[in-house]
């Protein structure tokens, strides 16, 4: 359960991504768990998921997507 107070609208957040290309809302004061990296998008948490739904249009893992394109290129060459 998503339970979103006042509070967190008065504090800054910014839009994270990982390897895998997936991303994350993150409050902007903490420092970044390992394995992810700011994407320089910072706003209110219903800002950063108003962008994340703007440009995360394949919620794959970029892993999952390479892996597709690699056997469809294979089935191609049959």
């Amino acid at each position: 359960m998503n339970i979103q107070t006042d509070n967190d609208q008065a504090l800054i957040y910014r839009a994270v991504l990982n390897d895998e290309e997936q991303f994350a809302v993150f409050p902007q004061h903490m420092p970044l768990p390992a394995g992810w990296r700011d994407t320089g998008t910072v706003g209110t948490r219903d800002e950063i998921l108003a962008h994340i739904k703007r440009v995360w249009s394949d919620m794959r893992p970029l892993s999952v997507r390479l892996q597709i394109e690699t056997v469809a290129r294979r089935h191609l060459r049959m």
